[in-house]
């Protein structure tokens, strides 16, 4: 008996599992604003990571990265302080004129800043190391390489 009562608790364990999966929320990411469809166990999740704030994939790891480069050891909490004054000063600021030159150029700057950042104790080290540039200049329209 007892072990048919434990596979009915079992099987319904399952079905409210199941149905908890299905439903879904909208959340808005407290950086950048972006509003994804997360569940509630995962929005929950989230927010205990980061002392309330729900944080979307791009800025949660953007925080990660954060705490990683800084050269001395900051908290989770000091790390989304500084991301969430980055955010701020970049909504506040006016749209590019150029906004696909922007991009590039934002791009190739937070690669460079990623393979150049310093790693902290423990970390692997990275597995490639690049003696030039393989990206190109862009300057009045015109492509330049830098090799």
């Amino acid at each position: 008996m007892a072990a048919a009562v434990f596979k009915e608790a079992k099987r319904m364990d399952s079905v409210k599992h199941t149905n908890n999966q299905s439903e879904v929320e909208f959340a808005e990411c407290d950086c950048c604003g972006l509003t994804e469809e997360c569940t509630p166990a995962y929005i929950a999740c989230i927010r205990e990571k980061f002392e309330g704030r729900w944080l979307c994939g791009l800025c949660s790891e953007a925080v990660k990265d954060e705490t990683v480069r800084s050269e001395e050891d900051i908290t989770t909490n000091e790390a989304l302080d500084r991301y969430m004054k980055f955010c701020e000063q970049f909504k506040s600021s006016s749209p590019p004129a150029n906004p696909a030159e922007d991009l590039i150029s934002a791009m190739k700057h937070l690669l460079r800043r990623t393979l150049d950042s310093p790693r902290k104790n423990g970390s692997s080290p990275t597995s490639f190391v690049r003696s030039k540039s393989c990206f190109s200049t862009l300057s009045n329209g015109e492509a330049k390489s830098e090799i």
